[in-house]
């Protein structure tokens, strides 16, 4: 892991990750590019209705606060958690839907 990626994570740890594991959520990078950082929501957090509100007020708002010279701005990659997937599977299986 490069530096400017563990700097990156001791902010989450830190500054993020205790409210969205508050919620039963998580967060995981993807990637960082030319200042935008590439994030996934999981858990709870995947496909929550509040995401984006999430990314805004509090895992943007700390990274660009803490890390000015790498982070500008944070997007987030729509994702379906395998936990959600596999929750379809039982149920079309189990229900014949």
């Amino acid at each position: 892991m490069s530096e400017d990626m563990k700097r990156i994570e001791a902010v989450l740890d830190e500054k993020v990750r205790p409210s969205l594991r508050a919620h039963g959520g998580e967060i995981e990078i993807d990637h960082l590019e030319d200042g935008v950082l590439y994030v996934k929501l999981l858990g709870q957090c995947a496909g929550c209705p509040s995401a984006d509100l999430t990314n805004e007020t509090l895992v943007e708002a700390e990274l660009v606060q803490a890390l000015p010279e790498l982070v500008k701005k944070v997007a987030v990659i729509q994702t379906v958690s395998d936990e959600l997937w596999e929750q379809a599977k039982r149920l079309l299986r189990d229900h014949h839907l």
